[in-house]
């Protein structure tokens, strides 16, 4: 159940909706630069291994 916020009713909720699209937007960012990451070092991995 929702609490009355009276006239702050809209500042509240902006508030709340902008702060969890932030911490979704920086999930998904890390998501990405971990994929991106573990894709290089999957590769200089390999171009270790060919180089002995």
């Amino acid at each position: 159940m929702m609490p009355d916020l009276g006239k702050y009713a809209g500042a509240v909720l902006s508030s709340y909706a902008l702060s969890i699209l932030l911490i979704v937007v920086l999930v998904v960012v890390s998501i990405l630069r971990a994929r991106k990451v573990k894709a290089e070092l999957a590769q200089i991995e390999e171009r270790q291994k060919r180089g002995r």
